[in-house]
């Protein structure tokens, strides 16, 4: 595998520090000075700062994510993060975002490959949410939510709405813009008042508390990857 990526399976930095690293020459394979395109093989000394480092197992963790958590790995403001409440010995960093409010399943891993295909748009990975709103939405706004709302950033492709109360919507999404649910209920008139994600990639929160977090079996993650085409 690359150099930047074995260092990030290796608990160093993400691969983008990683080759801040490398360009730096801190970073040493077999006694050389590491690249950027530096291949890294079975049996190869790795070496950072003249300590040698090594892959960490690959992890997959399903977080049940409350509000006021940000969803990054350090926070310079000093806000508690959701790598702080996993607290997994392997380096996991969170696959795509949820807002500091919002509630949900979060996925996290160190699984490069696979967190980038299941961020792609490509990919159109199945997110579930469910949003309190204000006002009370009429079926001709849950037929605009559903068939595409301008945005600034352009239409929203097409979604799932249906209505679970008065004032909250399930919307099943195939998209990943920042903050789309709520800017999609903005734009209809019925802003936001509480959202949270209720599946992710076809996994769900069920028999996990807030704030709690369990590994992915294996059957999960096999599905993850034949979801992305990584079979």
């Amino acid at each position: 595998m690359r150099l930047n990526r074995y260092l990030a399976r290796a608990g160093v930095a993400s691969r983008r520090g990683a080759d801040a690293l490398i360009r730096a020459g801190r970073v040493r394979v077999n006694g050389a000075p590491g690249e950027p395109g530096t291949f890294v093989a079975a049996g190869d000394r790795v070496e950072v700062d003249g300590v040698e480092v090594g892959k960490q197992p690959l992890a997959h963790v399903l977080l049940h994510k409350p509000p006021g958590v940000v969803t990054t790995a350090r926070d310079p403001q000093g806000r508690p993060t959701v790598v702080d409440i996993v607290g997994h010995d392997a380096r996991v960093v969170p696959v795509g975002r949820l807002d500091i409010d919002t509630t949900g399943a979060l996925l996290l891993s160190n699984d490069g490959d696979l967190a980038h295909r299941l961020a792609h748009p490509r990919y159109g990975v199945e997110k579930t949410y469910v949003a309190d709103v204000e006002g009370e939405p009429s079926a001709e706004t849950i037929l605009r939510l559903a068939s595409g709302v301008a945005l600034e950033d352009g239409v929203t492709a097409p979604a799932r709405v249906r209505r679970l109360g008065r004032a909250r919507l399930e919307l099943v999404l195939h998209e990943g813009r920042n903050r789309q649910v709520r800017r999609m209920c903005d734009a209809v008139g019925h802003p936001v008042r509480r959202l949270h994600r209720s599946g992710y990639a076809g996994l769900d929160l069920k028999g996990l508390e807030v704030g709690a977090w369990r590994e992915l079996t294996r059957d999960e993650v096999d599905a993850l990857r034949r979801l992305v085409g990584m079979a």
